[in-house]
């Protein structure tokens, strides 16, 4: 099992990224589907999640409006189109697989994770 997180990079204030994470699909299609972030000499946090079907999702507050998650299970795939990105946003972005078809904002609900990949906002 292996999910491959990708499009990290260096942006500008109020810039866009979108990041792309690839499973493979016997965890794919039936499970949830998170993103989580950590910033240098933090803890891992809850950005954003969504149900195996698409239906459901749920951000963080300091995402919301902001962040977009979506999947396409056809392409094993779940991306995370970030908006309006500012400095605070920061961090090694992880995706991760949900135990069940519906994920939530504790890390425990994550069985499988991806290696993360280094978003970088400058002022």
């Amino acid at each position: 099992v292996q999910l491959q997180a990708s499009g990290g990079g260096l942006v500008q204030a109020g810039g866009s990224l979108r990041l792309s994470c690839s499973a493979s699909g016997r965890i794919f299609s039936n499970n949830g589907m998170g993103w989580f972030r950590q910033a240098p000499g933090k803890e891992r946090e809850f950005v954003t999640t969504i149900s195996w079907n698409g239906g459901s999702t749920v951000y963080a507050d300091s995402v919301k409006g902001r962040f977009t998650i979506s999947r396409d299970n056809a392409k094993n795939a779940v991306y995370l189109q970030m908006d309006g990105l500012k400095p605070e946003d920061t961090a090694v972005y992880y995706c991760a697989a949900a135990r069940g078809a519906y994920g939530a904002a504790a890390r425990s609900d994550y069985r499988y994770w991806g290696q993360g990949t280094q978003v970088t906002v400058s002022s």
